[in-house]
Formats: structure tokens, sequence, C-alpha cells
């Protein structure tokens, strides 16, 4: 299919029709959906539910997976890419002993509502931890809390807010501030880049998928976990956090090469985090797997972390669906997200093509 033709052919304007969408390309092609059904609804009581597409031999030694919605109102991109995919005739072109695992709105609640965030008000992309043993600390964010996410959103208090955040900037380097907000707290419920206090819906529906399609005796898996929000405008940047000398990270980079960046190396536009997908998926499955976050950039950087102010806040005030402010800030938060212009959708379904097609070749490879 022609890429502009796909671009305004496969996105979606919210969660609900994304999931028609998806569900309606299965249905056309035959292909057997299994739903993971959230126990929450939607803004308008529409029902929630993580859907998975299994393409291929049901014994297949090797599998390609993308992930959509991680990270909630971000499953624009992702639903995207995997519907282009199922019409662009790629369930007609897998390799031999291949299978797809298609897994739309990882996170049901957070892109309904056009969080980032799970029900449990967790970034899941920091949920994947240890809980039994101790939490891990940051001592930046500690500095941090009650001015990321101030009482109020307007006014004095928000001013006072913003200028303790710029003070504390003047004396540290971009890197760590960035590091301090995003890389993960265990401590304030209502606050940024929160991993939660337990395993969240999503993260056990993720491991029953795991389960439930038998990932575990594949010979090889190869994961596409699409995110957006960091990087320059539409660019679609793969990004590895296995470690530098395992077979793990030997395998991303056969398969997706040298435009592969590493935040331990200092090459990304990511940093160092806590509790990744990445992280829970390669604890699962071990070496076998080959893991990269496609990270798809939409606007400055400090304009992306106020987008996650607001909706950080609008979760701690409890605000009402209809309350204009919670409107607004929810508006902000989805441009933030999802840039919504066909010149960005271009640029998400080259790429997203590309990096599958280079996963499908290369995962039953070494």
């Amino acid at each position: 299919m022609d890429i502009a033709a796909a671009a305004r052919l496969c996105f979606a304007a919210d969660y609900a029709s994304a999931r028609t969408k998806f569900r309606l390309a299965c249905e056309t092609l035959g292909v057997p959906l299994r739903s993971y059904e959230n126990p929450k609804r939607g803004p308008a009581g529409e029902a929630l539910a993580t859907d998975v597409a299994w393409i291929g031999p049901a014994d297949a030694r090797f599998v390609v997976g993308m992930l959509s919605g991680t990270h909630g109102v971000e499953g624009f991109c992702g639903s995207g890419a995997q519907v282009d995919w199922l019409l662009d005739g790629g369930p007609a072109s897998l390799p031999r002993d291949t299978a797809v695992l298609l897994v739309h709105a990882v996170n049901p609640f957070g892109w309904a509502w056009l969080s980032r965030t799970t029900e449990e008000n967790v970034d899941l992309n920091r949920n994947w931890i240890d809980f039994t043993a101790p939490l891990p600390d940051n001592a930046g964010y500690e500095e941090l809390a009650l001015h990321l996410v101030p009482s109020e959103f307007e006014g004095a208090a928000r001013a006072a807010a913003d200028a303790a955040l710029a003070a504390w900037r003047t004396t540290r380097s971009e890197e760590q501030w960035f590091r301090a907000v995003s890389s993960g707290q265990y401590r304030h419920e209502t606050g940024m880049f929160f991993g939660g206090r337990g395993p969240t819906w999503s993260r056990r529906t993720e491991e029953a998928i795991i389960a439930d399609h038998r990932l575990g005796g594949r010979e090889a898996i190869a994961i596409i976990d699409m995110h957006t929000g960091l990087g320059p405008y539409g660019y679609g940047e793969p990004i590895s956090h296995m470690p530098a000398s395992s077979p793990a990270r030997a395998r991303v980079m056969r398969i997706w090469g040298e435009s592969v960046t590493e935040p331990a190396r200092g090459t990304s536009v990511s940093t160092l985090r806590t509790g990744l997908t990445a992280f829970g998926w390669r604890d699962l499955l071990g070496e076998r797997l080959a893991f990269v976050t496609l990270e798809f950039g939409t606007f400055a950087r400090d304009q992306v972390v106020e987008a996650l102010r607001g909706d950080c806040w609008t979760r701690a005030q409890g605000l009402s669906a209809d309350d204009p402010r919670q409107a607004r800030i929810r508006a902000a938060t989805r441009r933030a997200f999802y840039p919504d212009t066909d010149s960005w959708r271009e640029l998400v379904l080259f790429r997203a093509r590309q990096c599958t097609r280079q996963a499908l070749a290369g995962v039953g490879e070494g």
C-alpha cells in the first residue's frame, strides 16, 4: 500500500476506533484474536482490552512481536503500524517457521483516557522490577517531587514550583535533569514515572500473553515495543537496553544494525531506566530474546515533560471527566505523544515497516 494512503487509513482518532480498526483488519484477513479484558471502562463507558493476534504456524520456531500502547496515549503510533502491517500484505509474506505476535493496546486504560499511566496510575515501563526486593532509590527525583507535580497547575503555586525547578537545573547538567525526572521512582504514587507497589494488570497480562503463546518454547524472539515522545520529530530510534556483553544485545545489533542506540553508551535520546518492559521480557525469555524500543520523536523534550506534569496533576486531583481543565490537559497530552499529521504518520510507517522487515529477516539467523 502507498505509504501516504496508509498514513490516512491505518491510524485512529481514539482508543475505541483504533481497537475497531485493528479487530476489523484481523477479521477481514481471518486472523484469530484473543482478548484480555481490563476491569475498568473508558470515558464513554466502553470496554477496554488488550487484543492479541497470532499470525503464522502455531509451532513456529521464530516469533516477531509488535507491542502498542505500553504508555497508553502513545498507542496511536503502534496501532497504526500494526494495522498497516496487516493490510499491507504482511501476513502473506512470512518467512518459513516464523510467526508474528501483535499485542494491541498493552495499557488500554491509559490510552482510552489519554494518559500515559495505567489504571493504577503506574508507568508500566518502570513496573518490571522484583517487588520482593528493596525498591530502587531516585535521590534526584526526591528533590524535585513537590515541584514537578505542584498543588495547583496555575497561579502562584505553579509559578513557585517552576522557579524551584529552574533553580535546580542551573546547577545540574541536562543529563542529570532528565535522569532525575524520568529514570523511575517508587515513593510518590501521584508523581511522574511512578513504578508502582506491585505488578500492574498490564504487566500481569503481558506475562499471561508470553505464557499463553508459549514464547518460552520458541527458538528466538524479536520484539518491537513502539513508543513516542523523545527525539527529532518523526524519527524512529531503535533503542536497546540489553547488557553490553550479552547474547541478547548481539541479537539486537545483528537484526537492526548500526542505527540501534544504547543509553548505557550515551548514544540514545533515552537514558538509563529501572523497571523497563525489556528487562521483564528478558527475565522471562532469556538470551533468545532480541528487544528494541522503537521511539518516535514528537516535540522538544521540555514540551513533552510539561505534558507529563499535566497528566500527573490531573490524575492526582481526580478531576471529573467533564472538568474543562481535564479536557485541556488531555488534549495537550495527546498532541505531545501523537502529533496527528500526515507527515508524522508517514515517517512512523516508513521506519516501522523497515524495522519489522529487518526483524522478520533476522530473527531466525544466528
